[in-house]
């Protein structure tokens, strides 16, 4: 349950519309649901501002096609990151209009007739290579309600084409910079722009790379102020403390006007 579906919930009972008893049916599954294997956090999107979001990896097809369908049946979103091909296919048996993004391995389905675009989220990356990462970003950021501009193949090998896209960076409220290979871009980014960045480091690399730490030690070592750092090809934790700012910043904007 959401903040506006609460607030609709207690205007009904206000004005008799929704019986006490209705509305303690409404409730009764917060805060959250016990399935056994999974408890649902009805409660999160109260607390957060965003419903819960399910890591699919390392859950059964059947484990994650139950826990869509409780959350379905109490809210229009259901956002699962790191999925597979046969999570998307069990969980199209309950939800036939779930989508799934290979690249990303993103699996959602999104039934509210108009999504939010809040405020600006800049999501940039190196290089091509880290797509992936960038995309499990972008998806998120945007399901949770927020405007988000993509810049890839950005990276400082070319600074050039970083520097063609100034007036975009500075426009946004929060920028997510995903690099891998030596991991200098969010330091770069975080140089040029008043906002916060959030660096991700990516798995990227030749074997001295490590898998990403070289990237993450290099940018937990960074000498640029307004920088955080989420963890290797964690796109979607980027996303998640991005949406945050950027809505706290779009909010306090539109409350001044």
């Amino acid at each position: 349950m959401d903040p506006s579906t609460l607030r609709q919930l207690l205007e009904s009972i206000a004005a008799g519309g929704t019986t006490p008893d209705e509305a303690f049916a409404s409730l009764s599954r917060l805060p959250f649901a016990d399935l056994g294997d999974a408890k649902i956090d009805h409660h999160r999107a109260l607390r957060c501002g965003f419903s819960e979001v399910v890591f699919c990896e390392g859950k059964t097809a059947s484990q994650v096609r139950t826990i869509a369908r409780e959350m379905l049946e109490h809210g229009d979103v259901f956002l699962g990151t790191r999925a597979s091909a046969s999570h998307f296919q069990k969980v199209a048996q309950v939800a036939p209009d779930a989508r799934y993004f290979e690249e990303p391995r993103i699996l959602l389905v999104d039934r509210r007739e108009t999504r939010p675009a809040l405020g600006h989220i800049v999501v940039a990356t190196g290089g091509t290579a880290d797509h992936t990462v960038a995309e499990e970003a972008a998806i998120s950021a945007e399901v949770m309600g927020n405007r988000v501009t993509r810049l890839y193949d950005v990276g400082i090998a070319g600074v050039h084409r970083l520097l063609a896209h100034e007036e975009t960076l500075r426009d946004a409220n929060a920028i997510v910079a995903v690099a891998g290979m030596e991991g200098a871009l969010p330091s770069l980014i975080t140089g040029l722009v008043g906002c916060p960045v959030i660096a991700v480091p990516t798995s990227v690399g030749y074997g001295a790379s490590f898998g990403g730490l070289a990237a993450l030690l290099a940018m937990l070592n960074s000498c640029a102020s307004g920088l955080a750092v989420v963890n290797i090809d964690n796109g979607f934790g980027a996303a998640a403390l991005a949406s945050r700012i950027n809505q706290m910043v779009a909010g306090a904007g539109a409350s001044a006007e």
